[in-house]
């Protein structure tokens, strides 16, 4: 296992990202972000003055002590954005250097390009779309299809220098609509489009409190075009003060809340956007991904199970029984059809329940099916929408049938269906059954096959060695099948 650290110099900010890196996989440990005058100054004069550069190394320093605090094996130093403009650009980075011993690496707009769209791919599970990436001081537009990007067009116009004249909210948008309009870049609204940057993360951010809506996840939100009109209407009213009272946004300046929002409104007038999903993609986590996955491909064709897989991959165990519980769980679902009469879309769900049965026991061993229910919520996983998550954790939470609690699921009400609540309570048991079959933490059940006769199934184990305990335990979920499938379990 290594450490990874990227430093970055990128629009307004220095970043420091620190990540935990092995077997091609990654998990970020610590994360800084300070402000600097960058942007300014290069529109001003073209010149990073004396004081800004000055903080920009005095924090380069700190950042160095951090690393080597973190015993960090590898550093990448990046720079990209308004400071690549700057004509006073390589003395800068040679004082850098000599301060700190940081080398830096310009990222170009086609480097941008790339690591935006591998962190997007890593995230949102879309084979082909259009990815519009607002930056401080630019809007990059991409096309992607069969994961490889087909072009991007790039917009000099971000939510920092949109406004350069107190420009109101339509005024804005028209000069965004002005600037896509000489591009003519073709992105077609009915393929599935995706936001990265932070005015889509505050889009999203407000929508949910406008809407009430109780997931508060950032990835992979969808924003409809009437949801983004309505959320457009009311930060128009919005001043300074009011905007600092709306809590959790990533900028609390109403200019750049407005500006954001107003590059947004014109994407999706121009290209008639219907709905959206938002991205927490960066470039660096494009970055990390790149220099650390030797197949980035690999984790492309099954997106949720790379993202299980990054999870086990540091915190994995010799008796890890995730896998053969959520591949039982697969075998028992197909098995069970007739039974549980539950459609396919269920599947994603179940597996994400199976895979992480046992993600509450990092809370407390005590009740951790229901503490399971706040690992996953919270767990990052990607390949799976928001409500396909929330099913995974209700699931996972009644694995024991008294777990169930009507309260909590009617928080949920305007997302959950009465037919997700009869699945959630029959996938539960079938998970719980998939754990039971694994006691012995040995490979004894490989398979089942079920009969049913009268009011009983009856479920035959193909086995590699004694399946006592496992029949034993398997048998402790007699009481909740029988209640749920109105039949009496027997195992074989």
């Amino acid at each position: 296992m290594e450490k990874v650290a990227i430093i970055e110099i990128a629009d307004s900010a220095t970043v420091l990202s620190i990540y935990q890196t092995q077997n091609g996989r990654s998990k970020i440990v610590r994360y800084e972000k300070d402000q600097v005058g960058i942007t300014k100054d290069v529109q001003e004069e073209r010149l990073l003055k004396p004081k800004t550069m000055t903080d920009i190394i005095g924090i380069l320093k700190l950042y160095r002590n951090v690393v080597e605090e973190n015993e960090v094996g590898k550093i990448i130093a990046l720079a990209s954005g308004p400071i690549l403009s700057a004509r006073n650009q390589r003395g800068f980075f040679e004082e850098v250097y000599n301060n700190t011993g940081l080398g830096f690496t310009p990222l170009s707009d086609d480097d941008i390009v790339k690591n935006i769209y591998v962190s997007v791919s890593s995230k949102i599970d879309n084979s082909k779309g259009s990815i519009v990436y607002i930056c401080p001081t630019s809007t990059y537009l991409i096309k992607y299809n069969r994961r490889t990007t087909l072009g991007h067009e790039i917009i000099p116009v971000g939510y920092e220098n949109i406004n350069n004249g107190n420009k109101s909210f339509d005024e804005m948008k028209a000069v965004m609509l002005e600037k896509l309009n000489e591009k003519a870049f073709a992105l077609e609204g009915d393929e599935p489009f995706v936001g990265v940057g932070n005015p889509f993360i505050n889009l999203g951010r407000v929508a949910k409190k406008i809407e009430h809506y109780p997931i508060e996840i950032d990835n992979n939100y969808v924003i409809s075009s009437s949801l983004q009109k309505k959320v457009s209407s009311f930060v128009k009213t919005l001043d300074l003060e009011k905007v600092k009272k709306v809590k959790g946004l990533l900028e609390d300046r109403s200019d750049v809340l407005l500006s954001g929002l107003a590059i947004i409104s014109a994407i999706y007038e121009k290209y008639a956007v219907k709905e959206l999903a938002v991205s927490t993609a960066s470039v660096r986590e494009g970055v990390i991904n790149s220099s650390i996955a030797s197949e980035i491909q690999e984790r492309f064709s099954d997106l949720l199970g790379s993202s299980f897989d990054s999870i086990v991959e540091f915190e994995k165990s010799d008796s890890s029984l995730n896998l053969r519980v959520a591949n039982m769980s697969g075998i028992l679902f197909k098995q069970l059809k007739v039974m549980h009469k539950l459609p396919r879309a269920y599947v994603k769900p179940m597996r994400v329940a199976a895979y992480m049965f046992d993600s509450g026991k990092k809370i407390s061993f005590d009740e951790y099916e229901k503490r399971g229910f706040d690992a996953i919520l919270n767990s990052g996983l990607c390949g799976v929408s928001q409500k396909e998550l929330l099913l995974g954790a209700f699931i996972c939470m009644c694995q024991t049938a008294d777990n169930f609690n009507l309260s909590q699921w009617m928080k949920y009400k305007d997302i959950l269906t009465d037919e997700d609540l009869n699945a959630v309570r029959k996938l539960g048991i079938i998970v719980k059954l998939a754990v039971q079959l694994n006691s012995s933490k040995k490979l004894v059940v490989t398979d089942v096959v079920c009969d049913i006769l009268g009011d009983s199934i009856i479920m035959k184990l193909i086995v590699n060695s004694d399946p006592s305990y496992e029949i034993m335990q398997g048998m402790k979920v007699a009481k909740d099948y029988r209640v749920f499938f109105k039949k009496n379990l027997q195992l074989i």
